[in-house]
């Protein structure tokens, strides 16, 4: 087992004026968490049923869009078969299954192997119980850090995005948020070794999974600094788990494609994947401004505008130093990147943290106007069921 090191804990939290003590809330957890990880439930049940009408209404089956569409083929292909599927389109343009991290289809071959459940089946039970388990850390770090009725409206406005629906498909957002939260819990709780046994499982999960490697380090470099390096050695040691899936991934697959350093990345970039500092999004952005295109693109731009903003209020917060940069990086992944346009608030699923001054903000509202929070959450609602519809059955692009 792992003990608290020798951090102070305010270092990592609000002051003690702002934010519910460690010990108040973990006596609240169970019962406390039980409601919000039900209305996180309620929203994303609302939220399939809108879909299976829709999918129903054009002649679809709703399980087969929700486990099979898009990349949760590529994961049950490798969960069934193992990596080696590539697809040829043009000498620059191949889809090699290597894109794809590992973590994912391992769970779902565990769960068709030790039950009779097949890989679209096992897929979404994996997708929905880290979902689950997403929520439930959630709402243990807002209420640690605000309260019991922060913790419970960032749970609930995390299953009301607009991309919420992913939270229901076979992807891999779920698994890494579920291992993201849990981290960064045991960071500000001080249990490093969780904080990077969990991180290394994250980075093994999607190729984003590297931002809760870099809040893990720089929670460890935080903690250094404050004691003068003068901390247990399980803060070092969580600080080198931290990014071994990732790495460990990244190179393998560059042995396998022959560089060691570069092959992982030249199969990102035969994908159209790549990192330019965000020029190649500019490029789209220009596109979209003067010859317009599908409402899914104009919806990118505002969900991804929307997220800078939340960014800025969270450091005007002054949330905790990890949760800054596991957010900064993941935001500025989806600025950054290029190719794969519409996918950009998907990416940015486990940013949960961004989701806090909403919280803090719908809390106080409903404190003071009741049946105007009321309103609000059920606009979200309406928005979230009806656009994840669309974007399943309907708008025929790429999640």
């Amino acid at each position: 087992m792992t003990h608290p090191s020798t951090l102070a804990r305010p270092a990592l939290q609000e002051p003690r004026d702002r934010a519910v003590r460690p010990s108040r809330a973990a006596r609240s957890l169970p019962y406390a968490a039980i409601t919000a990880l039900g209305l996180f439930a309620a929203a994303r049940l609302a939220g399939l049923l809108v879909l299976a009408g829709t999918a129903w209404a054009t002649g679809r089956h709703p399980v087969a869009l929700l486990a099979r569409s898009w990349d949760s083929a590529w994961y049950l292909g490798i969960a069934a078969h193992g990596y080696g599927r590539t697809l040829h389109f043009h000498p620059t343009v191949v889809h090699s299954d290597l894109a794809f991290f590992p973590l994912y289809p391992a769970l779902v071959r565990a769960v068709t192997t030790l039950t009779p459940l097949t890989g679209g089946s096992a897929g979404l039970l994996v997708s929905w119980a880290a979902a689950a388990a997403a929520a439930c850390g959630m709402y243990a770090i807002g209420a640690r850090l605000h309260g019991r009725a922060v913790g419970t409206a960032l749970v609930l406005l995390w299953g009301l995005l607009p991309h919420s629906v992913v939270l229901s498909m076979a992807y891999t957002e779920p698994v890494l948020t579920a291992f993201a939260v849990w981290s960064l819990y045991a960071v500000l709780d001080g249990r490093w070794l969780w904080a990077g046994s969990l991180a290394a499982l994250a980075g093994l999960s999607r190729p984003n999974g590297f931002a809760v490697a870099a809040a893990v380090l720089v929670g460890a470099a935080q903690e250094v600094w404050r004691h003068r390096g003068k901390v247990s050695h399980r803060v070092w040691t969580g600080a080198a788990l931290a990014p071994a899936g990732w790495t460990g991934y990244v190179l393998w697959v560059g042995h396998r494609e022959g560089h060691w350093l570069g092959g992982y990345f030249q199969v990102q970039r035969l994908w159209g994947s790549r990192f330019d500092l965000g020029r190649g999004s500019l490029h789209f952005v220009k596109h979209l401004l003067l010859h317009g295109d599908r409402f899914v693109f104009p919806m990118t731009m505002v969900i991804v505008a929307a997220a800078v903003l939340l960014y800025g209020l969270l450091i005007a917060d002054r949330a905790p130093l990890p949760l800054l940069v596991h957010s900064g990086v993941l935001l500025l992944i989806a600025l950054g990147g290029s190719g794969f346009f519409e996918s950009k608030p998907r990416f940015l699923l486990p940013a949960f943290p961004l989701l806090l001054p909403l919280a803090r903000a719908l809390v106080r509202t409903a404190r003071a106007r009741p049946w105007h929070a009321t309103l609000v959450v059920g606009a979200l609602a309406g928005l979230s069921f009806a656009y994840g519809a669309y974007l399943v059955v309907i708008a025929h692009t790429p999640l």
